[in-house]
């Protein structure tokens, strides 16, 4: 048992998949996935897109296959990235073929919507014969028909029942390299669908609120959805969708993981909301660093707290805290330990300097230990 047992989650039990290079399931890394909105036929723009999601920290990436001129240009997008690809797949069973032997790593398609079952055993002939997994992609906005008419709206019985017919469909033709998702705009609904799709599955979850909107209630939303779940350790792979930069729907996903303990990369602030007590400007000193520190891999804590009512409690929990003081005189810590005192003029550079260097450490520590 953990020292504070009540931060520990304990995830979901699930099958491991492989997605191009990245394990997805069991007890692998919490995968932060999104998705390009450039014409995937402008391989320039999408090739540089790609490449920024990926410097943000994400993982794998998905790319809108809507037509052949797009899984064609999958040959060569895949040739200038180092992240797995994701091709997004609608209806045409030819798409899909197309695109697993263009280089895709990952199908997303519903197989339901494919076709019959001769299209669909295409369709996972070519994902097996270009180790290309698959996830199955149910959204209440496009459940089956007869699945809509019986339940007369979207609910969550009507997207496990989809689920599990779609799963059923991939399994007869002997394919179990696939993951699953049940996603909504509505939080309630999704949550409730990932839960009770959980208790009848042990494939590997990707989770997501759909059309979740733009970047501040899409961030909330996105939130409470895919936070309750994983507290509950459901979830495998995520995804934030936002009307906005899918850059920032890295940068959110990471910031969930890490707000949970259950991925720890870059550094993570602790600051507080300001006040007439602060002895900095501790708002645009938060932004300068995280801006100045986007670049730090490593898992690193920073405080930034204005004045001494709780700045030194929480610089004793963090590897660097800085505690504002009357006079342009704060308090510098290091693993908890009063060390120096510093100007606000001197204060930012100062701890970029003790970032960088403490990453530098973090670093040679890991590569001496491999």
């Amino acid at each position: 048992m953990s020292i504070r047992p009540f931060r520990d989650i304990k995830r979901r039990e699930t099958k491991v998949i492989s997605v191009g290079k990245v394990k997805v399931g069991g007890d692998n890394p919490i995968s932060v996935q999104s998705m390009t909105n450039t014409l995937t036929t402008d391989i320039k723009k999408t090739v540089d897109q790609i490449n920024k999601i990926s410097e943000a920290g994400g993982d794998i990436v998905r790319v809108s296959c809507p037509d052949e001129e797009s899984t064609k240009a999958l040959k060569e997008i895949t040739k200038n990235i180092d992240v797995p690809i994701v091709a997004d797949i609608h209806f045409h069973y030819k798409r899909a073929v197309e695109a697993a032997e263009n280089g895709a790593d990952c199908l997303r398609i519903n197989p339901g919507n494919i076709g019959d079952k001769k299209k669909i055993a295409e369709v996972i002939s070519a994902a097996k014969n270009n180790n290309c997994s698959i996830r199955i992609g149910v959204n209440s906005g496009s459940l089956e028909r007869d699945i809509l008419e019986k339940y007369k709206e979207p609910c969550p019985e009507a997207l496990v029942e989809s689920a599990l017919r779609n799963i059923k469909i991939i399994e007869d033709l002997d394919f179990k390299n696939f993951k699953i998702s049940v996603k909504s705009s509505d939080v309630f609904l999704s949550i409730k669908s990932y839960r009770e799709l959980s208790k009848v599955t042990n494939y590997p979850l990707h989770l997501g609120i759909t059309e979740a909107g733009s970047f501040i209630p899409g961030s909330i939303k996105s939130s409470i959805g895919i936070g309750n779940l994983l507290m509950d350790g459901i979830g495998d792979t995520i995804r934030i969708s936002l009307s906005d930069d899918p850059v920032q729907e890295i940068k959110i996903g990471n910031e969930i993981l890490k707000s949970l303990n259950l991925r720890s990369r870059g550094v993570r602030i602790i600051s507080c909301p300001s006040c007439a007590r602060q002895g900095f400007e501790v708002i645009n000193t938060v932004k300068i660093l995280e801006e100045k520190l986007s670049h730090i891999e490593e898992p690193i804590t920073l405080s930034i707290i204005g004045c001494v009512v709780n700045g030194p409690g929480e610089a004793a929990l963090t590897d660097i805290g800085i505690t504002g003081g009357g006079k342009d005189s704060n308090m510098l810590y290091l693993n908890g330990v009063q060390t120096e005192k510093i100007t606000n003029n001197d204060m930012i550079e100062k701890i970029i300097s003790l970032v960088e260097k403490k990453a530098e450490e973090l670093k040679a520590n890991h590569d001496t230990s491999i």
